[in-house]
Order: C-alpha cells, then structure tokens, then sequence
C-alpha cells in the first residue's frame, strides 16, 4: 500500500491545473504566429537545463534559477504558464526527479514567480508613468527579484524546513538567488528591447517610447 500524497501535494496540483485551464482557455497559442515562436522554442530548448541544476549539484539547498519572469515578459502569463509546463514535462523526462518534485518545481519556480511579476507589472502600469526604465528596471531587475523571493519565501513557508536547514538560512539563500535570476532577467530585457522588442509580448513602443506630455 503506497503512502498517501500530503497536502501540499494536492496543492500545488489543483494550482498548476487551474492555472494551465485559466492559460489554455485565452488560447495563448494564437500569439506564436507573431514574433513569438522564436522565443518560446528557445525557452524550451534552454530552460530545462537550468531547471535539472539542482539534480547535479551536492543535496541541500541547491542553487536554482527560475527564468518565469523572463519569460512572463517575453511571452505573456496566458503563454508563459504552458511553456512552463512543457519544461517542467522535460525536466521530468530528463532528470532523476520524481513527478511530485518537479510538480513542485513548476509550481514554486515556474508558476508563483511568473504569476507574482504579472502582478508586479499590473501595479507599475497602473502607478507609474510608461517609461523604458521603469520597464526595464521595475519589470526586468526589481519587479523579478520582488517575484522570485516571494515565491521563494510562499515554498519555505509551506514547507518549514529544507534540507535541513533553518527557516532563517533558507530565506536569506533564497533572497540572495532572486537577486541572481534579476540580474540575468533585467539584462536580457535591456538586451531584447534595445535589439528584438518583437520577443517581448509586454513591451510597446507606442507606449514606452511615446515623447513626454504626447
């Protein structure tokens, strides 16, 4: 007789499958006919390999980059949040993981980040002025390290304790690999806004570039 599933389990299965039904029912697949393609098949070319870090490295807790903000802004929340799960598919195929850790992986890494920075960018469209480095510093750098902490802190939370570690540990390491995954975030949205804005679905040029007072 196998052991029952915990709760938090349950959780984070009734989170993933609402948040891939509220993605699929906007029919995010329509926005690859844009310029979009080409990120989202870079995304699940790369990110997987990311993800499969921590199987490679001593037990513990092992250093993580999530790349959702990224790709929240590359691709959209309705877009990103299936794309995250084909990688969490890969990581799964790939890696020596269980399905239950890497459930846990795309709810905590993937999911809550992307889901928490879409927030983040609502409340600096709605209260700060469209500017190009609010959007590159709020939403790529600031807006991902607020995001991925977060998450970060919601996991350990659940969790109490990881890898035997202190809560108070396990916050500070987590505080530190947000700042990691903002540096790489907010430099690639430098980099795609100054040369590919086209593969990023939350940038406008009407809106960011507009001449002060038009």
């Amino acid at each position: 007789m196998t052991d029952a599933l915990p709760l938090t389990t349950w959780l984070e299965a009734l989170l993933a499958v609402a948040a891939l039904g509220a993605a699929l029912a906007l029919r995010p697949w329509r926005m690859l006919q844009g310029g979009l393609l080409t990120p989202a098949l870079a995304a699940l070319a790369l990110l997987p390999w990311f993800w499969l870090l921590p199987q490679k490295l001593p037990q513990g807790l092992a250093v993580q980059f999530s790349g959702a903000c990224l790709l929240l802004l590359m691709l959209g929340w309705p877009l990103a949040v299936p794309v995250l799960a084909l990688v969490a598919l890969a990581v799964w195929a790939l890696g020596s993981a269980g399905g239950v850790a890497v459930l846990s992986q795309f709810v905590w890494v993937g999911l809550v980040p992307a889901t928490v920075a879409l927030g983040i960018g609502a409340a600096l469209r709605r209260w700060l002025p469209p500017n190009l480095f609010i959007y590159t510093l709020g939403r790529g750098f600031l807006g991902t390290a607020v995001a991925v902490f977060a998450a970060g802190v919601l996991y350990e939370l659940a969790y109490h304790l990881l890898g035997g570690n202190t809560l108070h540990d396990a916050l500070v390491a987590r505080w530190l690999m947000a700042w990691g995954d903002a540096f790489l975030t907010g430099l690639f949205t430098a980099v795609f806004v100054a040369f590919a804005p086209q593969w990023l679905a939350t940038w406008s040029d009407a809106r960011y570039l507009r001449p002060p007072g038009g």
